[in-house]
Order: C-alpha cells, then structure tokens, then sequence
C-alpha cells in the first residue's frame, strides 16, 4: 500500500512525494524532522521471514559503504507486518534517463567522466569483502546533482558475492531488457562482470539514445549488437571499442575489472585519471530538477521498456541462489556442433581405416598386381587354376514383384494464422505476437431486401463517415453511408485529396491536397475547406513546405495542423473566420517534433505525437500551447502516434509499433486524467491490423483502418469492446483515413 504524503513514520521521517515503485514496495522523499535534510526512504513489503532476513543483511552490509559516488544508508527500521525500510542519502538532481530526454544525447566527454565515475564505484563495490554487485545499472540509476558529480543509486537488487561456490543474495533478481546482460536472466551465476556490461549497455543508449539489442536475444543468435559508431559517427573508434567489449556476450570476452575498464575509456581520448569523486559533467538546469510542486512529481524512477521482471504477491518465495556458470547458449550450440563434426571425422577415419585393412583379406582382386604381390600372405593369382566341371544348365525363373499401389494423399485443412498479441508492453522489453491456428470470421453486413428502421443509426447521428480511397486512381474523399454501405465522392482534386476531418456541426470537411497515397508526411501539401456535399471548395492560405493532419476544434473556431514551414513537424493553427493568418502552437528544439494534433472534447487540451531519439511520444498540453508534458512513456524501443479521445474525455487511444524491428500496429489506451500511470493498455480488437482509430458520436463504436487476412486496407468499425466486427468498404482500392461524421446539434 502506497504511503500518503506527509505520513510521520519512526516518528521521524515524513513522506514528502513517492519516487518510484516496484514489485517488492516504493521508495519516497522524505524529511528527516530531528535533522532536518532530507532523505530517500526505500520500502520493503514482503514481511516473510526469508525477505526481512535478506534486507537486513542488506541494511547491515550497505551502511558500511563510503564512497563519493554512492549514497550512505544512515538507518533501518521495522513497522511489525507493515514492512521495512531503509534511509539513505536522497541525492538532489537529476538522472541520466532525462539527461538524455533532455538532450538526445550525451558528449564523448560527459560519457568518459560518468563511465570513470561508475568504474571508480563498482571498484569500490567489488573490492569489499565479501563483494558486492549491484546488478541493475542503467540510465535511471545514474544520478547527476546539481553541481555536476555523479552517483550510483539504487541497490535494491544488490547481492554479496562470495566467489565461485556460494553467492548470497540481497535483493530480487530482476531483468532491464538492453541493460541486463544474458547472464541475470535465469539462473547463471551472475558476477562482477555482470556490472560491467549494463555501464557498457549504459554508455552505449547515452551515447546514440537507443537501447541495444538485448543480452538474451543476442546470445540466442536472434540479434546483433549494431556498433555504436553505425548509430553516431561522432564517437571514437576506441571509446566505441571499449564499451562493445564490455557487452560482449561471453563474460570471459568482457573486462575482468573495473580498473581495466576504466582504463580503457580514458584511454580512448587525452583524458588523465582523477581522485575518486573527482569527475563530473555539466549540472543539469534548474527546472529539471526543482519542480514547481513536489507533490506531484510521481513514478520518476527509471521505467525503460518494462518494468523488472519481479515476482509480486502477498508472499514471494526466497530468492534464487547464483551458482551456475553462465555459458552463453550460442556458445552450447556452437560446441555441440565442433563435437558433432569431430565425431563424424572420427567416423569417417575408422571407415577408411577398416576398408585399408580389410580389403587384402577380403577383396584382393581390387588390388593392382604389383600390389598384391609385394603382400606375403596373398597367392598370386597366375598359380591358381580354375576348373569348371559342366552342370545341366541353369535355369532361370522370372519372379514378378510386388507393384507399388498409389495411395491418393489425404486432405488437410489448412486454417489461416492470425496474429493476436499477448500483452500489452511495458517500459524497458518488446511485444511478441502468438499465431494460432484458428478460422478467421469475418462479420459482413448485409443489407436485406427490406429496409430495417432503427431509432438511433449505427455511431449515432447521421450515421455516415468520410475517408480517403484511390479506388478511382488518385486519392479522393468519400462520404459512406454505414447503413447501406453506400459510398458518394466529395473531391475531384487533381493532385488527390485525404486527411478528412469534420467540423464539430457535421457541415464541413477541412482535407489535404495534394496526396498521392498513404504517405506519412505530406510534403507541399495544403488545407482546403469543403461542404459535405462537394461545393463551395475553400482552400487555406498556406506557404512552401506542406500542411497536413487537420484537427477541427469543438467549438468550430480554429483548425489545427501540423505544418513543414518552419523547417521541422510543428503545430500551427489558424482561425476559421481568419484563412490567411496561422499561428505556431509548437516550437521544439532541433530533431524534436511534433504532428498529429487531436482537442479534447472541451476543448481545453490537445493531445500530439512528438518525434524525439527516433521515435514519436504522446503528449499532452492546454489548447494554448502551455504546459507540454509527456504522458505516455514506451521507451525508444517502441514509437506511439495518432491519439484520439474518448467522447467523454476520460480515455486518449494511441498507436503503437516497434521503433526497431517490424511489427503491425496495435492499439492502446491510458486515462487522459491519470498522470501517475505512464504505460499504455492494451486494447485487443483481433485485427490483424488496426490504425487511425476514431470513436463514434455516441461513443459505442471505434472506427478504424485496418487488414484483415488476405484483404486490403479498408474501413472497419467494432464495439468498443471489440465485439461485432464490420467491414464498412471493401473495394480492392486501398481506403484509409476514416473520419465519422458529428452528430448534429
């Protein structure tokens, strides 16, 4: 359970905000009120005898540590059932996850100072007797104070070594997929080694702002490591050296100490050594890391993909002991396949040897005759006299066999795939599909021969969408009835048309011309105005770059749209009464983009994707253009884009796709009011392929894009529960851009 804010625990320390959570508790800001500074206080909620014995141990063994580059434990404490905590230094700053949301990415410079920082630590750590690893290195972990030094947070998965035989464990093990190498997932024996490849992964996404490939994938041969100069040029072929060797598969192939790989990345430039705590970086601004109220700074610790896997419940069993050495499964495979070959050598030998030695015995005639006769145990063949006594001739009997009777080979059903994802992704790992083969059922419409009244058409209002097809060749609006599945073109554009969005009375729609097809940005394209029937074309004073994804405001007085004129996606908008003047919504810095506008019911907010590391983010801020904020984190291995609201403005759905590896897209949601959750839900629709999702009028439908199996991309819409699928065009054009029609006031 969650401690409310300003709860006194120990009659000493109140809760100021929580930073983070994870499976085993959270940890919080504190103040220590007989000291008055404050405090990191980290929560242990597994009361079993096994747990409060481990983080005690834990307690005992991490108030010993000094070092400039950790934070000091200073207490320990128990509230009977309610659980344990630990009190630590809280280090002011910010960590290296937002340095590089911040900036992209890091300097040479800068990762040289935090990987010397980090080796100066783990030496440190792995020098104590016994041992300690600390086991989940990673950007969140890297913590950077306002003066610029350096520190290595969080030992919630800290374990002491004790060599080869025996390894206690202080901590659960958990995996961050890029981070963690294959080693920490499952039960290898994890080492010091272990450190060094997560700081290797760690430098490497600092430097390039990409997470590499993970350990496990790679060591299964299912990835390569891409080398980090491929991603930025910038870097020095030796500082790229030294942390590729640091994440080498094998832990044998990596540093054996922190020294050497401390050596190495200062080797990589002019860089001399300095004392312990001695090397710093750039503070970070004061903005990051003094917000305007703490009380609502929620779930800042690192959240990279997916969360550790930890197991969670009223009662976890004992941690599992490390006492296997890890040999990386390429590694089996490949001594599998040696002893393979040299059996088969071996074989092979004996085969020929065998036919050497038995030929003379058995077979002399297949020897020349100078051979044989240099062998004393064979008779020349000359000596030998054959005499053939006559017999009654052979006779010979023709026996008929057997004819072979073709048996015709029997029918099987092949059922078609369907692809159905499994979960919804979380922060630092990738989603996989499952295919099973079942029968794909496609609910058709049908209409009867006699017209069916209904009180309220299907959507609500008149029932009616618009969209773009190129069933005519170019690209061109179209207005479809749902309930006779009736489709009549609106334009006539020369250069096609799409991007359709109404306006709030149902009256209008603003679209985009030129558009050649299904592109993702629509270079030189403008906005145009049109009534619903086709007539009185308006088009919107635009200037060299191109304007696209329309978004009619609620109270129909503006027009937003992402626009290239500025040199980057940024989002303009511009008023009904007032065609020729737009206004910039946007203005993010180099490489940081943003596109996709969608206004909230009320109108008062604006929901955008922006473009940052390589990917697209959502985001969320007033109709205005204040108060940007990030309000879905996927990490860089995943790109979200295309929000739209729910009617009632609780819900924002989105799209997802990996960022580096293919897969369709899916659908997701996350609460529009909710800023403590920052992972999307999975919403499964059992399409095969699901994209610019649009709610209904009354907000009982989705209306979407999509695929079904061997069919084209066409309009589609479902319950919001998913249930009663129904293809609303289906002509073998591509139809896309789908748009229902308000329901009139």
């Amino acid at each position: 359970m969650t401690l409310e804010k300003n709860t006194l625990l120990h009659n000493r320390y109140r809760i100021i905000e929580i930073l983070g959570q994870g499976g085993m508790g959270s940890v919080y800001r504190a103040i220590d009120e007989n000291l008055g500074v404050a405090v990191a206080l980290k929560e242990n909620l597994f009361t079993t005898e096994e747990y409060t014995r481990q983080f005690r141990l834990e307690a005992v063994i991490l108030a010993n540590l000094r070092h400039p580059n950790l934070p000091r434990v200073s207490d320990h404490f128990e509230l009977g059932e309610q659980g344990q905590y630990l009190v630590m230094d809280f280090i002011e700053g910010e960590d290296l996850r937002f340095r590089m949301e911040r900036l992209g990415t890091i300097t040479e410079e800068d990762a040289l100072q935090i990987g010397a920082a980090m080796c100066d630590a783990l030496a440190y750590l792995h020098t104590r007797k016994p041992p300690i690893l600390h086991r989940d290195i990673k950007p969140g972990n890297v913590k950077i104070t306002p003066d610029g030094h350096i520190f290595l947070v969080d030992f919630g998965l800290a374990k002491v070594y004790q060599g080869n035989n025996q390894a206690t464990t202080t901590g659960a093990r958990a995996m961050t997929p890029g981070y963690s190498p294959p080693e920490q997932y499952g039960t290898a024996r994890t080492d010091p080694r272990t450190d060094y490849y997560s700081l290797g992964a760690t430098l490497y996404a600092a430097l390039c702002g990409v997470i590499p490939e993970d350990g496990l994938a790679r060591a299964m041969d299912n990835a390569q490591l891409t080398p980090l100069r491929k991603r930025n040029t910038k870097v020095s072929r030796r500082l790229a050296a030294a942390i590729e060797k640091a994440m080498a598969i094998d832990p044998s192939d990596r540093f054996q100490n922190a020294d050497d790989f401390k050596k190495a990345l200062l080797g990589s430039s002019s860089k001399s050594q300095s004392r312990p705590g001695g090397y710093i970086v750039s503070p970070p601004p004061a903005e990051s890391f003094l917000p305007n109220d703490p009380a609502e700074v929620v779930a800042a610790k690192e959240k990279e993909k997916t969360p550790p896997r930890q197991m969670t419940g009223p009662a976890q069993p004992a941690p599992v002991e490390d006492d296997q050495p890890f040999v990386s499964p390429l590694k089996k495979q490949k001594e599998r396949e040696r002893k393979r070959r040299n059996a088969l050598i071996r074989f092979v030998a004996v085969l020929v040897l065998l036919f050497l030695v038995g030929v003379p015995f058995f077979a002399p005639s297949l020897l020349p005759e100078n051979i044989r006769a240099q062998i004393p145990f064979l008779v020349p063949t000359s000596t030998v006299t054959a005499s053939i006594t006559p017999t009654s001739p052979p006779t010979f009997t023709l026996v008929p066999t057997s004819t072979a009777t073709d048996v015709p080979p029997t029918a099987t059903t092949v059922p078609t795939n369907t692809r159905t994802p499994t979960s919804a992704p979380t922060g630092n790992i990738p989603v996989e599909a499952t295919h099973t083969a079942t029968p794909i059922v496609t609910a058709t419409n049908i209409p009867s021969s006699t017209p069916t009244l209904s009180v309220t058409p299907v959507g609500g209002g008149s029932g009616q969408i618009a969209y773009a097809s190129n069933r005519t060749g170019l690209p061109q609006i179209y207005l479809a009835d749902i309930s006779n599945q009736t489709a009549t073109q609106i334009t006539d554009m020369p250069d096609g048309a799409c991007q359709p969005a109404w306006s709030p009375d149902g009256q209008q729609i603003v679209f985009i011309s030129p558009c050649k097809g299904m592109d993702d940005i629509y270079y030189q394209a403008a906005l145009y105005i049109v009534n619903a029937d086709g007539s009185d074309l308006t088009p919107i004073s635009t200037v060299p770059g191109g304007d696209f994804d329309p978004a009619w405001s609620p109270d129909g007085k503006t027009i937003l749209f992402t626009s290239l004129r500025t040199g980057q996606m940024e989002i303009f908008m511009v008023k009904v009464d007032d065609l020729s003047t737009a206004i910039q919504v946007t203005k993010g810095a180099k490489s940081v983009e943003a596109r996709q506008p969608s206004w909230s019911p009320d109108g008062s907010q604006i929901a955008y994707s922006v473009k940052r590391f390589g990917v697209y983010q959502i985001w969320l801020m007033n109709a205005d253009g204040t108060e940007q904020k990030q309000i879905v984190r996927s990490g860089v291995a995943f790109t979200d884009y295309l929000p739209t609201w729910s009617p009632d403005g609780a819900l924002i759905l989105f799209n997802q796709r990996c960022a580096t590896t293919f897969c369709l897209p899916y659908l997701m949601s996350i609460s529009a009011t909710d800023r403590s959750v920052e992972q999307g839900t999975l919403l499964p629709l059992n399409v095969l392929s699901v994209e610019d999702v649009e709610y209904s009028p009354d907000g009982f439908h989705l209306l979407f894009e999509g695929e079904e199996a061997g069919e084209n991309n066409d309009i589609l819409y479902v319950t919001v529960t998913g249930a009663n699928r129904i293809r609303i065009t289906s002509d073998p054009g591509l139809d896309f851009d789908p748009a229902w029609r308000p329901t009139p006031n």
